[in-house]
């Protein structure tokens, strides 16, 4: 199989073509030739409005709902969703069921690798059944496969449990993901407290609901000497918390999802349920810090916190309406949207680069003789994002129907492939 990309700009750091406009071959799953002019050949041509190429993107923190809720998503339907998205790789949660809390668990997911176009990257949990009681058997998950050790959507309470947790994956150098929340306090909260939750009559999810809970990580991180990292951020107390953390020199990193770059608590007036998530939608002051945050360095990575939904768990009144929202579909179109100056450098380091050096996996350079994983992406192209624009099972986005700008064309892993037709 041979695919050639036409004219395409090389957006890597790693590469000795960063920045150029070339053809691209690639034949059987390596990078054969780079050059001004390649002939097409046999080669499957791809070509677009301002081509880009990028090492394949990295997504830390979604929903496959495999094994368990296989009607919401399965790690198929899942992987050809990344795909469309531009990512060639996912770092699923646990939160199935069961939970992905044995080397079982793991095993079942990492079986299922060789056939998805988009590699599957299991998080082991914390806890056995996601309980928050007692530690699973990390070690185990770890030699099985699993990447990083988290609760997921249900972020460790116990303060106990959690310095165990960082204390034992310093044995081999592994990394915690937390959701900063305090369920105490935010438990029955519907949206984020401020004015809007006052004027539309919901109660409300405050800021220090986050930021007690990400300052006691941070302290038990100062305390473990470990590595921490920290996702769903969405206030901008929090993010002068981990900047202060850097500073100090503490293994700390974080992502923010597009949706919190993206929308307010005021986008809820119309009570919307698409727009019910955890972390909530923050104000407008936040959403400045966050894209700040993102230019500055502080945010190291993107995480669509992609979380399918079926229907009947969206349609329903607010209150009951179950979190979350699909986004691995729609994160570029939100980035763009969200940080239209953002450079395609500073994208493929965000969603290619970083998430790849946190979590250990290998870096991608885009030169002649490498293994091809690859992203292509056409930044200024306007669309719809349209119902056949969409791999996944579920349908929970507020996005569905509306204008966007920034399209991906396909991705390229190894001798996989898949390309938008």
């Amino acid at each position: 199989m041979q695919i050639l990309l036409k004219s395409a700009t090389i957006v890597s750091e790693h590469s000795p073509f960063n920045g150029q406009q070339k053809d691209v071959l690639i034949d059987n799953g390596v990078i054969a030739s780079i050059s001004d002019n390649i002939a097409p050949g046999n080669a499957q041509v791809i070509s677009g409005n301002g081509l880009h190429v990028s090492g394949g993107w990295m997504d830390v923190f979604a929903h496959f709902c495999d094994p368990g809720q296989e009607y919401k998503e399965d790690l198929q339907s899942g992987a050809l969703a990344a795909a469309a998205g531009g990512y060639t790789a996912v770092m699923i949660v646990p939160n199935t069921q069961p939970a992905l809390h044995t080397k079982t668990q793991i095993a079942y997911v990492q079986n299922q690798a060789p056939h998805n176009v988009a590699e599957i990257l299991p998080i082991g949990a914390i806890t056995k059944n996601l309980e928050g009681a007692s530690l699973a058997e990390m070690y185990e998950m770890k030699d099985a496969g699993a990447v990083a050790f988290s609760d997921g959507l249900k972020p460790v309470q116990s303060s106990g449990l959690l310095l165990k947790a960082l204390q034992y994956v310093k044995a081999f150098n592994g990394a915690v993901i937390q959701i900063p929340d305090d369920a105490s306090i935010s438990a029955h909260g519907l949206m984020h407290e401020g004015i809007h939750s006052t004027r539309l009559g919901m109660p409300g999810k405050p800021a220090i609901a986050e930021e007690i809970m990400l300052k006691r990580d941070l302290d038990l991180l100062e305390y473990t000497n470990s590595r921490l990292h920290v996702t769903g951020v969405s206030t901008r107390g929090s993010i002068q918390l981990i900047a202060d953390a850097k500073a100090r020199g503490l293994q700390v990193t974080c992502s923010v999802t597009p949706y919190h770059l993206l929308f307010t608590d005021a986008d809820l007036a119309s009570y919307d349920s698409f727009l019910k998530v955890n972390p909530p939608l923050r104000t407008q002051d936040d959403v400045d810090a966050l894209r700040a945050a993102v230019a500055d360095g502080t945010v190291d990575c993107i995480a669509s916190h992609h979380q399918p939904q079926d229907w009947d768990a969206k349609q329903v009144e607010f209150e009951y309406a179950k979190y979350g929202m699909i986004g691995l579909e729609t994160a570029f179109a939100a980035l763009r949207a969200a940080l239209p100056d953002l450079e395609p450098a500073k994208l493929a380091r965000l969603l290619s680069d970083n998430p790849r050096s946190i979590f250990g996996q290998p870096a991608i350079t885009i030169k002649e003789g490498a293994v091809a994983n690859l992203t292509v992406f056409e930044p200024n192209t306007e669309y719809t994002l349209s119902d056949d624009r969409f791999q996944s099972k579920s349908r929970n986005t507020p996005f569905l129907g509306k204008p966007a700008k920034g399209s991906v064309t396909g991705i390229i892993r190894q001798n996989k492939s898949w390309f938008r037709s």
